[in-house]
């Protein structure tokens, strides 16, 4: 039987990609392995979102192409979005690659492996309640991918020249995947997009996102239901009503990107600090136990030192709840491409460093307010250091991206199914709390 190694590069959307592939090679036969060493096919589904990213994806082809020529008979094949983005000049810098596949064809991913020519899709795949999909995430929780592509023109950004435009999944298959799940035992179902927030907008779906999860809620055995990727000029009065429901995590995924008007308009995006710290007014007014995380981009060109003064402003007054930071990567073929690269590397580097520095202690002074109050946190099972202590999340915390909850003391076995168990906080630290079961 041959057996197959799949490593996976990038985002959450990269992983549903991957489990689908998983599933349709599992259903023709192959078996898995989790060490490349011990395999005779290496797939790597790559990301070339940022020159980071796509730096990463090089390395592990190198990697694999030296396992490769170690051992006569074991084939390399790359796969994602670095090739539908640079496929030529993958193809001519790593000559030794046995196949590439691009975003196009991840379900016929059993016949590249098999040597098998077959015409390339027109468009990016994008799977369906019908296909294999092999989860791999914990028990308890699961991604579920409601579109592929995005319609949005942000200067900085290459996924539209990756994806192509948007396109919603039929929300009957969106549900009978969420009933499946659910009906596995998941507890936690995590919507992904590269925007959530657009869901139905192609298909002039006038209830959206809104309608769609209003449907999902209604899942027997979901604890919550989390949005993930949204718009900040897309949280409508229907989206914020339906997350009133106790099945929708109070939890808002916002990319704001930055503050300054100037640069938010030279990005294409349409809301500056001013407007932000507005609608995050509106959301803890009609959700006051909110959370809310960003995602912000130094170091974009024209950012000089009172364009990132007022960064961080904008970050002390917002008190995001968890925030992440990219450094610029200028992109061939976006639009912000021709504006030039004005902003040293270093430079980027110490700005990036100094909104997480100050994020850190925003972050530690918000969590130490839920110290003896006792939450439902999500159990994912023993902890990796001490298998007595179990590791799980409360409805505020994303999966892969936030801090977890440490439950010290727990009744339950720790090799106990995953489940939702009700936890008294005793402590908390700059991004993760602890507590135990509560009495």
């Amino acid at each position: 039987m041959t057996k197959i190694a799949l490593i996976t590069f990038g985002c959450a959307k990269n992983l549903v990609d991957s489990e689908v592939m998983a599933g349709c090679l599992a259903q023709a036969g192959y078996a898995f392995v989790d060490r490349p060493e011990a395999a005779d096919v290496i797939l790597l589904n790559t990301c070339g979102f940022l020159r980071a990213s796509k730096d990463e994806a090089d390395a592990a082809i190198l990697n694999a192409l030296a396992l490769k020529h170690r051992r006569p008979g074991r084939r390399v094949i790359v796969a994602g979005c670095y090739v539908e983005r640079n496929r030529p000049e993958l193809e001519a810098r790593h000559p030794d690659v046995d196949a590439w596949i691009g975003v196009r064809d991840f379900d016929r991913i059993a016949e590249v492996i098999e040597g098998r020519a077959f015409r390339a899709s027109g468009r990016t795949f994008l799977y369906d309640d019908a296909s294999p999909r092999a989860v791999s995430t914990p028990a308890s929780w699961a991604y579920l991918k409601i579109s592929e592509g995005c319609s949005h023109r942000c200067a900085f950004c290459a996924i539209p020249l990756i994806k192509g435009p948007y396109r919603s999944r039929p929300a009957a298959s969106i549900l009978r995947e969420a009933g499946a799940l659910v009906g596995r035992g998941v507890l936690e179902l995590d919507l992904i997009s590269q925007d959530t927030t657009y869901y139905g907008k192609d298909r002039n779906r006038s209830s959206g996102l809104a309608g769609l999860v209003r449907k999902i809620v209604e899942c027997p055995g979901l604890a919550w239901v989390r949005i993930l990727y949204g718009y900040p000029d897309e949280i409508t009065d229907a989206l914020l009503d339906v997350m009133r429901d106790p099945k929708v995590a109070p939890y808002l995924d916002i990319p704001f990107q930055h503050s300054d008007p100037v640069l938010v308009r030279r990005m294409s995006r349409a809301m500056p600090g001013r407007r932000a710290l507005k609608l995050l007014e509106k959301i803890r007014k009609a959700l006051p136990e909110a959370a809310i995380r960003t995602s912000l981009i130094v170091g974009f060109p024209g950012e000089g030192r009172r364009e990132f003064a007022g960064l961080r402003e904008f970050v002390q007054e917002a008190a995001f709840d968890h925030l992440g930071v990219f450094t610029y990567s200028r992109e061939e073929g976006t639009p912000a491409y021709g504006f030039g690269d004005s902003v040293p590397e270093a430079e980027k580097r110490l700005r990036r460093d100094e909104i997480l520095e100050m994020q850190a202690a925003i972050s530690a002074r918000k969590l130490r307010a839920w110290k003896g109050r006792k939450i439902d946190v999500l159990v994912e099972g023993p902890g990796e250091d001490d298998p007595g202590v179990l590791v799980g999340r409360s409805s505020r915390q994303a999966p892969e991206v936030d801090g977890v909850v440490f439950i010290d003391g727990a009744t339950r076995r720790p090799d106990a199914k995953p489940g939702l168990l009700k936890v008294e906080i005793t402590s908390a630290g700059v991004y993760d709390l602890r507590g135990k079961p509560a009495s």
